[in-house]
């Protein structure tokens, strides 16, 4: 199901930045996702929720080319990703960043060379500057410079996503992926990324792509809702979308008991 121009404040169109058109990826014989249709526009974040297995990180790691995809077309800033030669596939690269599930930060760099890592792969920049970089990063996702000479095993688990996310801005990307950011987080530290997450979004203007099985998270942070469900994206809308559908799976999920229906957003629709 395809999502439908949305509108800004001013009743204008908003800029679709990530076009995904009737994408079909599996594994082996198994088909997890059946001619996929999704729109993500600038500047919201598009949270993208499903069941165990369903794909949902597979759709984000088909995106970003990390899984082939049997069929369709995905177009990232209206660069058709297929068509795209290798000098136009890295300047798109370069203007996204990543948070992998449970951080996947390099066990054996440093946090400093860790959000170093993706800007000596596109930028020649001296030590000094690398390092000032760095620590820039570190302060816009609470972190301070004590931090530069630790080893990832060294961190807590919030600290892990921190950096991974500090990784994830170092080149000032326009588009974050984020997958599962607050998995593995007790509840203080998950509100607290939250918080994080769209305070950054509003200060940087991010497009946020976020893969998500957290009520918290979709209540707080999102502005749209998209919903993965046998291959198919059976919903798409704000939670008062998904807080009324009649469908099945919607009600189980919104309105189970785990449900949170006195969430109070932590930006403004």
């Amino acid at each position: 199901m395809a999502a439908g121009p949305i509108v800004n404040g001013n009743g204008a169109a908003k800029e679709p930045i990530i076009e995904v058109r009737d994408v079909v990826a599996g594994f082996g014989e198994r088909t997890v996702l059946d001619h996929i249709d999704l729109t993500v526009y600038r500047g919201e974040v598009l949270g993208f929720v499903g069941g165990s297995g369903a794909g949902k990180s597979v759709l984000l790691r088909t995106i970003i080319g990390l899984v082939p995809k049997r069929d369709g077309s995905i177009k990232v800033f209206g660069v058709d990703m297929d068509e795209a030669n290798d000098e136009e596939r890295q300047a798109v690269e370069r203007r996204w960043g990543i948070l992998f599930q449970q951080g996947a930060l390099f066990s054996s760099l440093t946090v400093k060379e860790n959000i170093e890592f993706p800007v000596r792969e596109y930028l020649n920049l001296s030590p000094r500057l690398l390092d000032e970089l760095a620590i820039a990063k570190l302060e816009m996702v609470g972190l301070d410079a004590s931090a530069c000479d630790k080893f990832p095993s060294e961190l807590s688990g919030g600290m892990i996503k921190r950096v991974a996310l500090a990784r994830a801005l170092a080149l000032d990307p326009e588009i974050v992926f984020l997958d599962e950011p607050t998995s593995g987080l007790d509840p203080i530290s998950a509100a607290d990324f939250d918080t994080l997450i769209a305070t950054l979004q509003q200060t940087l203007g991010l497009t946020v792509f976020m893969v998500t099985h957290d009520l918290d998270s979709l209540h707080t942070v999102c502005d749209r809702i998209a919903v993965l469900a046998n291959g198919k994206i059976i919903a798409d809308g704000s939670m008062d979308t998904m807080l009324a559908s009649q469908h099945p799976w919607l009600q189980a999920y919104f309105h189970g008991k785990r449900a949170r229906l006195d969430a109070s957003p932590l930006k403004p629709r």
